[in-house]
């Protein structure tokens, strides 16, 4: 489904949402999230167990200039999942997400009631997988802003542009976001 030039639905790969909860419930056992405005737990690193939480972006200052915000991270190296999600639900993901795109940083992002993002825009775009949302958590890219439930549907989305994510709700929005390095098959959006 399209939802317009910069979001689609990835009607062709689905996943178990009660799986997914589960999954992300057990890996909170042994992990927690980093701290910060979203706060991150990534689900794979580099060969040398590299796994920044944060990369580059750029946004406008007061003068509507763009700026670069943090340090470039060689998405092209994560390669590695982190222990704690071998044989879970998130290999499953990954594995799934991996015959379709060649990925970069997998993270789960926890942006909590009452907050948004700044609006921002990547140097690739991103596949998001929500796991837990509500009905104020909305997704705006390029000025069109949509909801993203948390139904099983992944979604690429073109970060390329300005966007932003906010939490107008009173519960934690989680979603599973991928980088996207390529497509793997002819027609997959990029």
């Amino acid at each position: 489904m399209l939802y317009n030039d910069d979001i689609y639905d990835l009607s062709f790969v689905r996943f178990n949402i009660e799986e997914l909860l589960v999954a992300y419930i057990t890996l909170l056992d042994d992990i927690e999230h980093s701290d910060g405005l979203v706060r991150a737990i990534s689900l794979n690193h580099t060969p040398d167990g590299e796994a920044d939480q944060r990369g580059v972006f750029w946004m406008k200052d007061a003068d509507y200039r763009e700026v670069q915000r943090e340090e470039h991270v060689d998405e092209s190296k994560y390669t590695e999942l982190i222990p704690e999600i071998k044989n879970t639900y998130f290999e499953t993901v990954y594995n799934d997400l991996s015959e379709y795109f060649t990925l970069g940083r997998m993270r789960l992002l926890l942006l909590e009631p009452r907050n948004c993002l700044s609006y921002h825009r990547d140097p690739e775009p991103r596949l998001h997988l929500p796991i837990l949302t509500n009905p104020g958590c909305l997704f705006i890219a390029d000025h069109f802003c949509t909801h993203l439930p948390a139904d099983g549907t992944a979604y690429y989305t073109n970060t390329l542009k300005y966007h932003t994510a906010l939490n107008g709700g009173e519960s934690n929005r989680i979603h599973l976001v991928a980088t996207v390095l390529d497509s793997k098959r002819r027609n997959l959006y990029l």
